[in-house]
């Protein structure tokens, strides 16, 4: 027996419901193999509000980590949280050095506030090195306006316009997740591929057990690639996956409420 094989290079979420940790759970319920080169542990402090703390992983390490599971291959691969532009340089090079396909990038922004990227330098990386790389990008509404420049995306025409702007970048395709975060009556997210645009539809979801929503997202996609699905099947797949994920959420604790990922094969 063989299965497809998948890369998540992400940060760790000591929770358990992002990160990839998220991304192995999605992996799994695809049926793919899943392994993972770590950029960073995140924890959260019980005492200070559930307040994270994020330690980097040195470069060397994450290296180390990404030899050995491209050393034996993959089919697909996501980036998650990356954390420095080393990495972000690291983690291009070996899509190169590898001629890796059915890549993936979720591009994860620890941001303050609204409208301020804690590490604008990571932006600048992503935007000249993995975009140009990346067969897919999966921005949410905030990344995609730094990504582009646009500033806050509300709209669905602001949606389109960031999409333009992101694939003129490189992106082969482009989904950006308006999520509940859109003002529309529906959870709409948009795929361009250069040509056409298409929306995706979900009901809305009244919930804050959603944490985790947007990694599973991505890992999604990377999983129905490896499995040899087309882009926008494997987008359309992962929407239905993550809405049942998002239906379907728990609360784990006075602070989160992660989504359940097996609930689409259940």
């Amino acid at each position: 027996m063989t299965m497809k094989k998948t890369l998540t290079l992400a940060g760790s979420d000591s929770s358990g419901g992002a990160g990839i940790q998220a991304d192995l759970k999605t992996f799994q319920e695809h049926g793919v193999y899943g392994m993972n080169a770590l950029t960073s542990i995140v924890t959260m402090d019980p005492d200070n509000n559930w307040s994270h703390g994020v330690y980097p992983i040195d470069v060397e390490i994450v290296e180390k980590q990404l030899n050995t599971i491209l050393s034996v291959g993959i089919d697909a691969m996501k980036t998650g949280m990356l954390g420095s532009v080393e990495i972000i340089e690291l983690g291009a090079r070996k899509i190169d050095e590898h001629k890796l396909e059915n890549v993936v990038i979720d591009p994860v922004m620890v941001c303050k506030g609204e409208d301020e990227v804690l590490q604008p330098e990571n932006t600048d990386a992503m935007r000249e090195l993995l975009l140009p790389r990346a067969d897919i990008i999966t921005p949410n509404l905030f990344e995609a306006g730094q990504l582009a420049r646009t500033g806050p995306i509300k709209t669905m025409d602001g949606m389109k316009d960031a999409a333009v702007k992101i694939y003129e970048l490189g992106a082969k395709n482009v989904v950006i997740k308006g999520g509940k975060a859109l003002e529309h009556d529906k959870a709409i997210d948009l795929f361009y591929d250069g040509k056409d645009f298409s929306w995706l539809e979900n009901e809305k979801i009244d919930t804050h057990y959603n944490h985790g929503a947007g990694c599973t997202f991505a890992a999604a996609i990377t999983s129905n690639l490896a499995l040899g699905k087309s882009v926008k099947e494997s987008v359309e797949i992962a929407k239905d996956f993550v809405y049942e994920a998002i239906k379907h959420g728990w609360k784990l604790n006075e602070y989160v409420g992660p989504v359940k990922h097996g609930a689409y094969n259940q």
